[in-house]
């Protein structure tokens, strides 16, 4: 009978020290992965539903430090694709529906 006790008091001892351990996940929405203004989460364009207007889309692109904007179109993907200069020179440039700016390499 003491045994089975101890037993007992052994188990509950480890658990609790475990889950002191592991803290529980932090709660609310935490994902900077879509909410990074300024920053991109994509290297290239991400297909997807845009929403963006084509006066959103340029907007997002000026501010991305590009000039001149022309030609932008959104493609069967949902990326809006145009012509824009940077630093003396005219690229490629497109803005996904996460509000990505990349230009052609």
């Amino acid at each position: 009978m003491k045994r089975s006790l101890l037993l007992i008091c052994i188990g509950l001892l480890a658990a609790t020290t475990a889950s002191a351990q592991n803290p529980p996940a932090q709660s609310g929405p935490n994902n900077s992965a879509v909410n990074s203004p300024g920053q991109n989460n994509s290297n290239a364009p991400v297909a997807g539903r845009n929403s963006f207007t084509e006066g959103q889309a340029k907007s997002k692109i000026e501010d991305a430090g590009y000039t001149n904007v022309t030609e932008l179109k959104k493609d069967d993907n949902g990326v809006w694709r145009g012509k824009a200069s940077k630093s003396g020179s005219v690229a490629a440039v497109s803005v996904d529906f996460q509000g990505n700016v990349n230009s052609a390499k």
